[in-house]
């Protein structure tokens, strides 16, 4: 639930009060060693189980059915919602594969979206990640994922393999 709905619902002066609130009650949470907590996620607020209690709601059936994606799924996923908003063709040339198909199942999981058009010949079609995929890994933006060091991956690349040495081929 977004912090304006909460306020509107609460009969609070704005969202700022609402995020007041919301810490003070998860300070009372803690305090008080409860289950649940109240959440940042996908642009709203989400009542959650501590993670301490997932055995214990897997036992009883409550547990959502997990996500399962393949290794070149969650690449692909990755180079878009680092990269995003991004067309085919860059994702492509990032992973070194065809990503059409790929794109197609993660839009289909609702993971990623269309976001627009970019103004390159062709006009080829920008793809983002949705809200879903905020949800699915808890994040409360895009601006939330983990840092990625990309200076040891672009000296990887640089770095040329010694040439191929036909003496010891078999």
């Amino acid at each position: 639930m977004t912090t304006r709905k909460l306020a509107q619902l609460a009969h609070l002066a704005d969202g700022t009060e609402t995020r007041t609130l919301v810490r003070r009650l998860n300070q009372i949470y803690d305090n008080l060693g409860r289950s649940i907590r109240i959440e940042q996620v996908a642009g709203g607020f989400r009542m959650l189980t501590r993670a301490a209690y997932a055995p214990w709601l897997a036992r009883l059936g409550h547990l959502p059915s997990a996500v399962r994606l393949s290794s070149p799924m969650m690449e692909t996923l990755a180079v878009v919602a680092y990269r995003g908003p991004v067309s085919r063709a860059d994702v492509e040339a990032i992973r070194g594969v065809a990503c059409g198909e790929l794109l197609r199942q993660l839009m289909e999981r609702d993971l990623i979206r269309i976001s627009g058009r970019s103004e390159e010949l062709g006009r080829p079609y920008l793809y983002d990640t949705t809200k879903q995929f905020l949800q699915l890994f808890g994040l409360p933006s895009g601006d939330a994922l983990p840092p990625i060091n990309w200076e040891p991956l672009q000296e990887d690349a640089e770095i040329d393999p010694e040439p191929f040495d036909s003496e010891h081929s078999s």
